[in-house]
């Protein structure tokens, strides 16, 4: 199953490592002269494209996984999808929902795959975590928050919100299991004119279950954790541990009836396989490529995602945001 990688630069890297060692990679296209050399004296065994064009004219090549700027998605997907190819691109999966209802709608009546890259949905630990709230070992859900933080790489092209916000709103409609009825946000623009440097998203969900999504490019260290506080448990994903997921059987008890003390109690770690998830994102492309079955993070998921951050992105620009 050959598979071309569009774009090879931070990220892209990344994907190019794994398509390899899964033994699918054909040919790679980079914009960058530079990049492009550099990974010719790396990797002399990469076949390397001048250009995307020649990519897509290349019948023996069934699938393409794009990892350009957010700017150029709808365009490059867009060529991909007309020239017969399946689709793995990069979140967001455009950055209108006009566009990306236009993808949607081509891949659909293509018969293509489209799958966009929100990563998390295939972490292990936060498919334990979907069995555990549907297991019903946290109760009800009362709210879900989520810290994304880093001193980490500045963007030009797009701001945090739309960087690092769409991996947690991803897992947020996956976890509830439903899109948010409102969305509210607040943020600032520190080093760059209309940048946004760091955001916070109030989500309301149905049924009284919030959201809150806090992230910056532009903090003293890194953290990447998600909270789940239910009516019977409490659980946390922490990407930077050794152990990802844990319950924290905290109670409420009430005295005399009338007055709430918290009995705290020690942390249990939940054991979860320990696998890339870029690997198992990337293996899913292959499946669904093989099996015709669509993917978990089809465009219609991808577009859903996307009107949660077009409606935070329409409220921060109606707040104007420090400048």
């Amino acid at each position: 199953m050959a598979i071309a990688l569009i774009g090879a630069g931070y990220w892209g890297k990344n994907i190019l490592r794994n398509l390899r060692e899964l033994g699918v990679l054909r040919k790679v296209y980079d914009s960058s002269p530079d990049r492009i050399r550099e990974l010719k004296d790396q990797s002399p065994e990469i076949e390397f494209s001048n250009s995307v064009d020649e990519i897509f004219n290349d019948k023996a090549i069934k699938g393409v996984c794009i990892a350009t700027p957010a700017s150029t998605h709808y365009q490059v997907v867009k060529s991909a999808l007309l020239s017969g190819k399946d689709v793995f691109v990069e979140k967001p999966l455009a950055l209108n929902t006009i566009e990306a209802e236009e993808l949607v709608n081509l891949a659909e009546s293509t018969g293509k795959i489209l799958m966009v890259g929100h990563i998390l949905r295939y972490h292990p630990a936060v498919e334990k975590l979907k069995t555990i709230i549907e297991d019903g070992e946290l109760g009800d859900i009362h709210y879900i928050y989520s810290n994304r933080l880093n001193i980490g790489k500045l963007r030009t092209e797009e701001n945090i919100l739309w960087s690092f916000a769409p991996h947690d709103i991803s897992v947020m409609l996956f976890l509830v299991g439903k899109e948010p009825e409102k969305v509210e946000a607040y943020g600032a623009a520190y080093l760059q004119e209309g940048i946004f440097d760091v955001t916070m998203t109030h989500l309301e969900f149905p049924e009284g279950i919030m959201g809150h999504i806090f992230v910056s490019w532009l903090h003293p260290f890194k953290e990447q954790k998600l909270v789940v506080v239910g009516s019977k448990n409490m659980a946390v994903f922490d990407d930077l541990t050794e152990e990802k997921l844990f319950l924290y059987p905290h109670k409420i008890k009430w005295v005399q009836e009338k007055i709430p003390v918290a009995e705290k109690a020690d942390r249990i770690a939940v054991p979860v396989e320990r696998k890339e998830p870029l690997k198992e994102e990337l293996i899913h492309f292959l499946k669904c490529m093989e099996s015709r079955y669509r993917p978990y993070t089809d465009g219609e998921e991808g577009l859903r995602v996307l009107k949660v951050l077009e409606r935070a992105q329409n409220a921060l620009t109606s707040k104007g945001g420090r400048r």
